[in-house]
């Protein structure tokens, strides 16, 4: 990487972001395709983010990503917003565009691409997704936007599940419900898709669902938590010869498309594989 006058940063907001694999994955395509940037990582603290986000236009920033808690609120400050972002109502990404700066949602559309390159079709399945946040709601919304046929959310409270469902109905002709019910297998019966949004199985070794139960064989299982790389939930799906989408998938394949708003550069396969080898290294040595 060779820093000049001319480098542009990239940055991602946060609190905390000691912890992002973020700056792996940017910085990896930045060197692989030759461009004049640098990705940090700056923790900044919600009553510092109007200021912050200011600071991306007065220093000429190419863009950067935005992560918990400023998805939502950052919104207020940008000049511009996707309209999917809109509809789902956080940003994870910015890009300055001469001095404006306009946000998106790559989160959905990580997940999304996370499940097409698997080699399955999202046209008139059937999703269950456990939670209700903010991923949820991302993933919600790009999965409706590929023509699924229903989707229900689980999850231990109310509101934001029928908020979320409410959106749903709203901008997609899908069938769509919720539910504070546990899982059971008469549940999944008919569920081709099921996902994780919680943060259930994150540096633990908890189970979104009841792991004695025994699914359909057809159902594909994914997970968005991706510490550890392969979850108790993961580790139920495999042991019920399930097939299984990680959560480091849908972390690349967001990033890939961030790196894409900010530079119109797609990268291909091998950069995925590549950045999930190099996460699986760095992963192995955390916990040693």
């Amino acid at each position: 990487m060779n820093i000049d006058g001319k480098t542009k940063l990239i940055c991602l907001l946060g609190h905390p972001v000691s912890h992002s694999f973020s700056p792996s994955i940017h910085n990896y395509l930045i060197s692989r395709y030759k461009r004049n940037n640098v990705y940090v990582c700056f923790d900044v603290k919600p009553e510092k983010l109007g200021e912050v986000v200011s600071n991306v236009k007065t220093l000429k920033m190419q863009g950067c990503n935005v992560t918990i808690p400023h998805k939502v609120d950052v919104m207020k400050y940008l000049d511009e917003i996707d309209e999917k972002a809109k509809i789902i109502g956080a940003v994870n990404t910015i890009k300055n565009e001469g001095g404006v700066l306009k946000g998106y949602n790559t989160d959905g559309i990580g997940f999304v691409k996370s499940v097409l390159d698997k080699g399955y079709t999202l046209k008139d399945k059937k999703v269950m997704i456990l939670g209700a946040g903010g991923a949820c709601r991302s993933i919600a919304i790009e999965m409706a936007s590929n023509n699924i046929s229903s989707l229900q959310i689980r999850n231990r409270s109310k509101s934001k599940a029928e908020d979320i469902i409410k959106t749903v109905k709203k901008h997609f002709n899908i069938s769509a419900s919720y539910s504070i019910d546990e899982i059971t297998k008469e549940d999944l019966k008919d569920i081709d898709i099921l996902i994780n949004t919680t943060p259930i199985g994150m540096e633990t070794d908890e189970c979104p669902i009841d792991d004695s139960i025994n699914p359909n064989p057809d159902l594909l299982v994914c997970d968005i938590v991706y510490k550890p790389h392969e979850t108790r939930f993961i580790r139920w799906a495999k042991d019920n010869n399930l097939d299984v989408v990680y959560g480091i998938n849908m972390l690349i394949n967001q990033g890939l498309h961030a790196f894409y708003i900010w530079t119109g550069i797609k990268a291909d396969n091998g950069d995925v594989e590549y950045i999930k080898s190099l996460y699986e290294s760095l992963y192995e040595k955390s916990i040693k």
